[in-house]
């Protein structure tokens, strides 16, 4: 018996395609599977982003000022994990992980000092925080408004995303509910004070991360963005005007076609989820998305050959129609890039932009029967998972009741006895090793960091207007337990100088922990 060809979600893959359904619509016309712009790369190239952040705001600083230099479109910041789980740098709980993962953020001063020398009316960033959103975004906002910027025209995007960290990364504060709530404020404070800003970015990366199959993290990703819309309506939000501000954030593995094929049933299944959510304008039905190369695909192992898997992935995430893209360093499984690891992976974008050809013509593996079959067959997967979903009631009951924290776990369980018994190849791992690795420079992150931001909030402490704070922070609970938009109130405590400590305290006082 000849042995069966399958995706990583289990698709049997013939050995040869001879029809598939035809493709009628062009790209930019609902439901949008062939892009959402109708000319694509040839009227503007996806933003070329490098996710950076480490040690101290003024060490991000100057790796932000590198990237610039090098040609990066657009900046995208890691928070350590004290920041995302609304810890200050001198709380206990933080000990050992300041600036470890990301850049240590505990005030406004360490944003000043974070973005000092970049204007922000000329970028556009990207800020991967969740439960602390809010927080991160008053600052950015506060900083924005010094700099004489015009906030109706300020972009970028806050991740903001709650759902998939109590289903697969774990930073959460609140529980779902109180947490849901403060996104909504965030969509409708958005929507009046920043309309450029995307209010969330509704991420599959993680889920991807966490071991999920590319069918679970499409389902689970479009299931969490239904629930999204939902609470927004539910709070009276227009479908019409909200929607056009999410954006979605994809990973991209190393399965080149299963990966194409998800991006574009992605797009088609979100035009018609939102279109049976009522909305009518077509910007509103589009799914925009951020890509970034599979972390978890990387091997500590011959860290050199991540460059070519990093190429593979980042290919497909171009001819799959991403509005933006991060490649991963080569040596990410070892330690936060080196300075040449993120050159090598952001040339790695630029010369598929300038060299490869694949953006002179729009979705250029449109009609191919095997692309085209994949794509409606990971749809009808996918549609199966949402479906189950809805049964439950949504998203937040399906996680609540652990469903997709269990499959997520059962496919990763599923992935690891694969690769440990070779039935799935890791080349350098489990074929094709090696005794010596032959990489030694890695990023190192002193310890003493800690100590360089407990004395930087000692500072802050002394200095600011400790009444003003006070009053904000009163002011700030006041407005938990009641129904005002918390945004407001977060915005004026970050600039009384409030710590994010002193704010995510505030409303764990008033939410609870989850």
């Amino acid at each position: 018996m000849s042995k069966k060809h399958t995706t990583t979600s289990g698709i049997e893959i013939k050995a040869l395609y001879t029809s598939a359904k035809a493709i009628t619509e062009k790209p930019g016309e609902f439901p949008f599977t062939r892009g959402i712009q109708k000319d694509m790369y040839r009227g503007r190239l996806w933003t070329m982003r490098q996710y950076a952040g480490f040690s101290t705001a003024e060490e991000s600083n100057k790796r932000y000022h590198y990237l610039l230099a090098q040609g990066t479109m657009g900046l995208s910041v890691a928070f350590d994990l004290p920041t995302q789980i609304g810890y200050d740098s001198d709380h206990e709980m933080s000990e050992g992980e300041v600036g470890k993962v990301g850049v240590a953020i505990d005030s406004l001063k360490d944003i000043e000092i974070l973005f000092d020398g970049i204007e922000l009316k000329k970028i556009t960033t990207s800020m991967t925080i969740n439960a602390t959103a809010s927080i991160l975004l008053a600052m950015y906002i506060a900083l924005a408004k010094k700099q004489g910027a015009d906030l109706k025209e300020i972009s970028g995007t806050i991740q903001n995303d709650i759902l998939k960290e109590y289903a697969a990364r774990g930073t959460y504060i609140y529980p779902p509910k109180p947490s849901m709530r403060i996104i909504t404020d965030i969509f409708e404070y958005c929507s009046k004070e920043l309309p450029k800003w995307n209010t969330i970015s509704i991420s599959g990366y993680h889920i991807r991360e966490a071991g999920s199959t590319a069918v679970q993290e499409l389902a689970f990703t479009l299931a969490n963005g239904k629930a999204y819309l939902k609470a927004a309506l539910e709070k009276g939000l227009d479908i019409n005007v909200f929607a056009k501000r999410l954006s979605f954030f994809f990973n991209c593995h190393n399965n080149f076609f299963e990966e194409i094929a998800k991006f574009r049933a992605a797009r088609r299944m979100w035009a018609n989820i939102t279109k049976e959510l009522g909305a009518t304008d077509e910007k509103a039905q589009m799914l925009r998305f951020h890509t970034q190369t599979g972390g978890s695909t990387l091997t500590a192992q011959q860290p050199l050959n991540n460059v070519i898997r990093v190429t593979n992935q980042a290919m497909a995430a171009v001819l799959g129609g991403t509005q933006s893209l991060h490649t991963n360093g080569y040596d990410e499984a070892l330690s936060l890039p080196t300075e040449a690891a993120a050159k090598i992976a952001l040339r790695t974008q630029q010369v598929i932009a300038f060299e490869s050809g694949v953006t002179d013509t729009v979705d250029p593996l449109a009609g191919s029967f095997f692309v085209e079959s994949l794509t409606d067959e990971i749809e009808a997967a996918a549609q199966a998972y949402i479906e189950k979903i809805d049964a439950m009631g949504g998203s937040v009951y399906a996680i609540e009741n652990g469903y997709m924290q269990q499959e997520i776990a059962n496919s990763a369980y599923q992935y690891q006895n694969e690769v440990e018994a070779a039935e799935r190849i890791i080349v350098g791992v489990n074929k094709f090793t090696q005794e010596t690795e032959g990489i030694t420079d890695t990023l190192q992150i002193d310890e003493t960091i800690r100590t360089i931001q407990t004395d930087k909030i000692n500072k802050l402490k002394a200095e600011r207007n400790t009444e003003a704070v006070a009053i904000a922070l009163d002011k700030l609970s006041a407005a938990a337990k009641s129904a005002n938009n918390l945004m407001p109130f977060i915005l004026t405590a970050v600039e009384e100088y409030a710590t994010l400590g002193e704010i995510a305290d505030c409303l764990r006082n008033e939410f609870g922990e989850y």
